[in-house]
């Protein structure tokens, strides 16, 4: 390669075993061996040729260097419908990085606009770059600042606003809108892909549309997650950021709304409500109340749980703690010692359950009315993942703990159902 003098973006001549490649010399990935050569042919395929003392390499010149360029954005339309799109990372807004092999975060929200034109049919955009994160990078200070920007916009006349977000903890951010964001006027909606935008399998395209097409048409003002209803390209399902889990690693239709239906669904420009209660659009005072006490921990017990765990938390000055209990919400008598200390010491613990679908009922056994004696406070049918965000965001409003409870308890953003069936429903 030296000797030819050969760089990222020149076009080669390989010559191999009596075989002949013409492509553009491309990256190879970091983590990859030093011993091949990655080239892109005319097709548009990547080939890796092994480097043997047989191989020639002849530089025939400079070729476009490897670059994504997105076209420019269509220009808005009068009339039109004003929504907002934040960004702040995760695959929908990435590419392939080909120094790594691996997903990049790279596309702002305007880029997303501009390879989705559609867009300019429905609403004029106005793109926002917030963060350019990995969602798992995601904490309780960004979601504050998520809150305000997402205030900003509405205050400045976005008739609905469009969050980019990675899907890993897309749907504690979603919690954490849901519970901070008070009085919305219009839609906020939480968007993500499961694959990123150049690769041909994407989802990103239609949940982009989808949560477009909501922000400008849904009759609700709440803030919810959209994404594909099932693998084909039919429809984005809208789940309530409380109710909304992420229950496959990489599956189109990754999020299913748990112990609830959908809110609606997106259906060929579309919105089709599933639910019949929610908060009207164009209603109320926008607040943001976006304190959130980050002393808070999620406990998952298990079989061989060491309940030193809950010892540690209260010995670092940790305010709440969440337990995942068992079946109807149950841990082993051996942390009984261990959450009275806690509790004795001020810490609040309330109870979840780590099933997926049901709610909480510790009157049933012994060991449930036993955790009850002790002061654990259950929390229905609440999502473990959303009692853990609502409880740094009580923290972060009020230093009472008895109000603390009774806003745990309280059903601020549909986060308690009423009644919770048998039946699993997927849609609706």
């Amino acid at each position: 390669m030296e000797k030819a003098g050969a760089s990222i973006g020149d076009l080669l001549k390989v010559t191999k075993n009596g075989f002949t490649y013409k492509g553009v010399l491309m990256p190879r990935s970091e983590y990859a061996d030093d011993a091949h050569i990655v080239l892109k042919l005319k097709s548009g395929y990547n080939i890796g040729i092994r480097v043997t003392p047989d191989i020639t390499v002849e530089r025939l010149g400079e070729a476009e260097k490897p670059a994504f360029r997105p076209p420019p954005p269509p220009k808005g339309r009068e009339g039109l419908p004003r929504v907002s799109i934040v960004s702040t990372g995760g695959t929908i807004a990435s590419r392939v990085d080909y120094r790594t092999g691996a997903v990049h975060p790279a596309l702002s929200a305007r880029d997303l606009y501009s390879v989705v034109p559609e867009l300019s049919e429905m609403a004029n955009i106005e793109a926002d770059i917030l963060f350019s994160l990995y969602s798992e990078n995601i904490t309780p200070s960004h979601w504050s600042q998520i809150a305000r920007r997402v205030a900003e916009h509405i205050r400045r006349g976005a008739e609905g606003v469009v969050v980019a977000h990675g899907t890993d903890t897309m749907g504690y951010t979603a919690a954490a809108l849901s519970f901070s964001l008070r009085g919305l006027p219009c839609p906020v909606i939480l968007v993500g892909s499961q694959r990123s935008s150049d690769r041909p399998s994407s989802d990103a395209a239609l949940n982009l549309i989808g949560a477009v097409t909501a922000a400008v048409k849904a009759p609700f003002a709440e803030v919810v997650v959209a994404m594909h209803e099932d693998t084909s390209d039919r429809a984005v399902l809208l789940h309530r950021g409380t109710k909304v889990r992420k229950c496959h690693t990489s599956g189109r239709w990754a999020f299913r709304s748990v112990n609830s239906k959908p809110l609606a669904r997106v259906v060929e420009g579309r919105v089709e409500m599933i639910l019949d209660d929610y908060r009207p659009r164009g209603e109320g005072e926008l607040q943001v109340l976006d304190g959130f006490e980050e002393r808070v921990s999620l406990l998952k017990f298990h079989p061989g749980f060491n309940p030193s765990l809950i010892d540690w938390l209260v010995d670092e000055g940790y305010r709440g703690i969440v337990l995942e209990g068992t079946g109807l919400g149950h841990v082993g008598r051996y942390c009984y010692d261990a959450l009275r200390r806690a509790i004795r010491e001020g810490v609040l613990v309330f109870m979840t359950s780590q099933c997926i679908w049901g709610r909480v009922n510790m009157n049933v056994y012994d060991t449930g009315r036993d955790l009850l004696a002790i002061g654990v406070v259950p929390l229905e049918d609440m999502l473990p993942e959303t009692a853990l965000v609502k409880l740094m965001w009580v923290l972060g409003q009020t230093d009472d703990p008895e109000e603390a409870v009774r806003l745990m308890r309280k059903n601020i953003a549909h986060e308690i159902s009423p009644r919770t069936g048998y039946g699993v429903s997927f849609v609706g």
